[in-house]
């Protein structure tokens, strides 16, 4: 009766890796989610098969599931550029004050700077959260910290943690994200709790 079942085979972990949460996930987590008022500063640097590129983060500023991010870079002529909106909808400003509206703002993104980025997402796992919507494994290093999270075909992997602000855990300062051919890396140098 059992040789017709079928196992789902899960890749073997990293070395020094476990997909055991620590004893303080669910705390540190849940904390993590409550903190959806911020702003960051660092840079961003997309690598593609098609191009690659940097860019100063500016301010990246969500609130709650708003979001509003202005990127400074010369790649591709795009000056200035700022994207606001919420999940599901993204309006792209570019630096000569033309104007983009979309409900796919992955797509919009793209068409104005040729970069894949997953835009809805990023702003959980900048904060080393899953997004709430989609299947996710978390995978901890031997100092119990989250080393990679996988999540919509992405791999997030987070290379260095910082305590930046005296109420919170340590958050991320630098992260790879990798799907396929396609990586993004974000090193952030300044993290601010918003009123």
């Amino acid at each position: 009766a059992m040789a017709g079942c079928t196992t789902i085979q899960l890749e073997p972990l990293p070395e020094g890796m476990t997909n055991q949460p620590p004893a303080d996930w669910a705390e540190r987590s849940n904390h993590l989610s409550r903190f959806d008022q911020w702003q960051l500063r660092g840079k961003l640097a997309v690598k593609q098969p098609s191009d690659s590129g940097t860019a100063i983060i500016n301010g990246w500023r969500p609130q709650g599931e708003r979001y509003d991010l202005s990127l400074s870079s010369s790649f591709l002529g795009m000056g200035t550029t700022r994207l606001t909106g919420v999940p599901g909808f993204i309006e792209l400003t570019l630096a000569n004050g033309e104007t983009y509206q979309s409900s796919d703002p992955e797509t919009l993104v793209a068409a104005a700077t040729g970069w894949n980025l997953p835009i809805d997402n990023l702003a959980w796992w900048v904060r080393g959260l899953p997004a709430p919507e989609g299947d996710f494994r978390l995978l901890f290093d031997e100092q119990h910290q989250l080393a990679i999270l996988r999540q919509d075909g992405w791999e997030i992997r987070y290379d260095r943690w910082q305590p930046f602000i005296d109420s919170l855990p340590a958050l991320p300062a630098r992260i790879t994200a990798l799907n396929g051919d396609k990586r993004v890396r974000v090193v952030i140098s300044e993290w601010q709790q918003e009123d």
